[in-house]
């Protein structure tokens, strides 16, 4: 697999035998990615694969071993398909240090909703393939030399990326909720604020009750994942630059 993935560094194997291939690897994962972005991965297969390609399901397994390759060939060709702004010189001033954070963050928040499939395949071990390397060492690049030790660069990175991934399933899951119900969150906030005002009590939910309110106020819904995504990307950039200025220790604890 590592040869596969690594295929126009190194070279597809030599020496199979059987006829001509009538596809390209890549041809054949582009295609995957296309039905997955449309209906997601669940029916993911080698053979509805090999349906879309005029092909059998026994040819396609001579390109790929198997559905769980596939994955991990997928995930690698679209991070291949970004381009990754460079990060010149080493940044020292933690504002320019968030700055790229912020970037590094709304590259993978934007390309979750572009494929949303990428949250299901997160449960499958990724291939360390040349994309996925390439925006790793694009990420770790934003922070080299800034002051952070390497573990803590890259937890840093993980941190960074683990807010945008869970942010955009809120959002990827609240626009399927909407789409799936036909109700829209500001018309459940319309049906339901009523009832709503009625049953959340002073007494009793005090302090629920009253944020509830405002947030409800504000978005005409329960929450807005963009703005909750913002608020909180906003905390992580505001300790990582405390951590630069000095403010905190740099490097943290082995354990939680």
């Amino acid at each position: 697999m590592l040869r596969l993935v690594w295929r126009h560094q190194v070279g597809e194997e030599s020496g199979a035998r059987g006829p001509r291939k009538k596809w390209s690897v890549d041809e054949v994962v582009d295609t995957a990615i296309e039905d997955a972005d449309v209906a997601g991965i669940e029916g993911l297969s080698m053979r509805k694969i090999a349906g879309k390609l005029h092909t059998s399901a026994a040819s396609l397994y001579t390109y790929i071993p198997g559905r769980d390759e596939l994955l991990g060939l997928m995930i690698d060709q679209v991070m291949g398909r970004v381009d990754l702004p460079p990060f010149r010189g080493v940044a020292t001033d933690p504002d320019v240090v968030g700055d790229r954070l912020r970037t590094i963050s709304r590259l993978t928040w934007q390309e979750v909703h572009r494929h949303p499939w990428l949250l299901a395949a997160q449960r499958h071990r990724p291939l360390i393939g040349p994309n996925i390397s390439r925006r790793y060492e694009w990420q770790l690049s934003a922070l080299d030399g800034c002051g952070l030790d390497d573990v803590s660069m890259d937890h840093t990175i993980a941190l960074v990326e683990s807010h945008a991934v869970a942010s955009a399933a809120a959002s990827v899951n609240a626009r399927e909720l909407a789409r799936a119900s036909g109700y829209s969150d500001a018309e459940w906030w319309q049906v339901n604020e009523p009832i709503l005002s009625q049953v959340m009590q002073d007494d009793e939910f005090p302090v629920s009750g009253r944020v509830g309110t405002a947030v409800g106020e504000k978005y005409q819904a329960i929450t807005d994942p963009a703005a909750v995504y913002e608020y909180g990307l906003g905390v992580i950039l505001d300790g990582v630059r405390a951590r630069l200025g000095g403010v905190a220790d740099i490097g943290g604890t082995d354990s939680p």
